[in-house]
């Protein structure tokens, strides 16, 4: 997960400086020397390290906090606040044309970082906001990046515009316009080439689109992986292109985070969206705020909740129905089918786990691996079951316990071990009345931890 490392460095230094009743001005310098340290290790640019510890310092050490209550909780405030301001403190959004017009979006960016998938997610992003958006092919290089535009199209229902790789970029781009004005789209996606490099052909051939077709906003698409690569990458084409936002892809990989901190700071052009994982649902709007407590590990629940409302595809009335089965203890192996498709729609588990505060669980302490594999086989052996026995967990006899091992793939053992975990958790639910208003707080244990079951 993102940020995993810094976060854990920061919060040492945070329980350091909230265990001292008072401050001296040498704890507080002690303590931005190893966040400037925990910064630079995560790549972080130098300078803009310097200056956020500049900044931080100036006010840390003033009269209000070092004769305050609780100087440390002050100082871990001003950290918070020095960091929103970094990343942008305003949420950005992609700037609409009035009225009817057709907005154009030139995406770009580097092969590899993940452009054209990213494309078709803001599609979908846009979808959700009353946008019927229009991809167009502009990659004539790579026959297979069509192909990928066209399924990802599809997967979105999203209409896709193709010229083949016999036309020029700026001729696609200027057909696919013409055709969005006559077929009711109000927004045209370019998907343009990318190159392993920057070079001089690609940033002509973005440089003439840009002079051939009204593009009004210009986004690029940087891998969080890279680090400071991802910075200079954005400042080398905001000089020779000109790019009005960043959406940093990979978010969900093992970075180091310093591409987020770095790149509003260096280039002067916010982070609109960041995908956190592989499927076109994984892209997130770029709140600063939330962002700076995520690393900071405070959490982000609003963001949590933005994407249960966003992919938890459940009415009203079954979640009152579930709800209430929760409360009595009656929650089957139906509703637990239910509650895995929940989880993979939210991101998984790595993804729930960090976006909740004082959690005390990072990705480290779960096996990854271990958990998805646990999970698939648990999802096995429900499936391995007859309607009436998910519904009815006590019919689970010996003998139907072999036939649902057999069917599974696993030993009876395991089988009986799930359904005794399963009866735990029934009994902890009931005590705890329930998972809620909407019976979502369906996750009472996590795989891959000792002791741990899947909801």
């Amino acid at each position: 997960m993102a940020f995993e490392s810094l976060t854990d460095k920061l919060q040492r230094v945070f329980r350091n400086l909230r265990s001292k009743g008072r401050l001296t001005e040498e704890d507080v310098r002690a303590a931005l020397r190893e966040v400037k340290m925990a910064l630079l290790e995560a790549d972080v640019n130098f300078k803009v390290v310097k200056q956020f510890i500049k900044a931080v310092e100036e006010r840390a050490i003033g009269q209000d906090v070092m004769n305050g209550l609780n100087p440390g909780q002050m100082v871990i405030k001003i950290v918070n606040e020095e960091m929103i301001a970094l990343m942008g403190s305003e949420t950005t959004e992609i700037t609409m044309q009035p009225g009817k017009a057709v907005t154009v979006i030139m995406m770009a960016g580097l092969q590899g970082a993940g452009k054209t998938t990213a494309v078709a997610k803001i599609a979908g992003k846009l979808k959700t906001k009353g946008k019927k958006s229009l991809l167009a092919a502009c990659d004539i290089y790579r026959p297979a990046a069509i192909e990928q535009l066209q399924i990802n199209g599809r997967k979105q229902e999203v209409d896709v515009f193709e010229m083949g790789t016999d036309h020029k970029p700026v001729e696609i781009a200027r057909s696919a316009i013409a055709h969005a004005e006559k077929n009711g789209h109000n927004v045209v996606i370019l998907d343009t080439a990318g190159r392993l490099h920057i070079d001089e052909d690609m940033m002509a051939e973005l440089q003439e689109i840009k002079a051939g077709v009204a593009v009004h906003q210009t986004l690029l698409v940087v891998d969080a992986m890279t680090g400071q690569d991802a910075v200079n990458v954005a400042k080398e084409f905001d000089e020779k292109v000109g790019i009005d936002g960043v959406v940093l892809s990979k978010m969900d990989g093992d970075t180091r985070g310093g591409a987020a901190l770095s790149i509003k700071a260096v280039t002067g052009k916010p982070i609109l969206y960041v995908s956190m994982g592989e499927k076109l649902s994984d892209l997130e709007q770029f709140y600063p705020d939330r962002m700076a407590n995520r690393i900071l590990g405070m959490g982000d629940v609003l963001s949590l909740i933005e994407k249960a409302q966003e992919n938890i595809d459940i009415d009203e009335e079954k979640s009152r129905e579930m709800a209430g089965r929760m409360k009595k203890g009656k929650f089957d192996f139906e509703d637990y089918l239910e509650s895995l498709k929940q989880m993979r729609n939210m991101g998984g588990l790595s993804s729930i786990l960090g976006m909740l505060p004082g959690m005390g669980i990072k990705s480290a302490d779960i096996d990854s691996e271990a958990s998805d594999r646990q999970l698939r086989q648990s999802e096995a052996i429900v499936l391995s079951m007859t309607k009436a026995e998910r519904r009815n967990p006590k019919l689970l006899n010996p003998q139907r316990k072999y036939r649902i091992a057999k069917g599974a793939g696993v030993d009876v053992a395991v089988v009986n071990r799930f359904v005794k975990q399963f009866e735990q958790s029934q009994k902890v639910m009931k005590q705890l009345g329930g998972g809620g208003k909407h019976g979502r707080g369906m996750f009472g244990g996590f795989p891959g931890r000792k002791g741990g079951f899947p909801f």
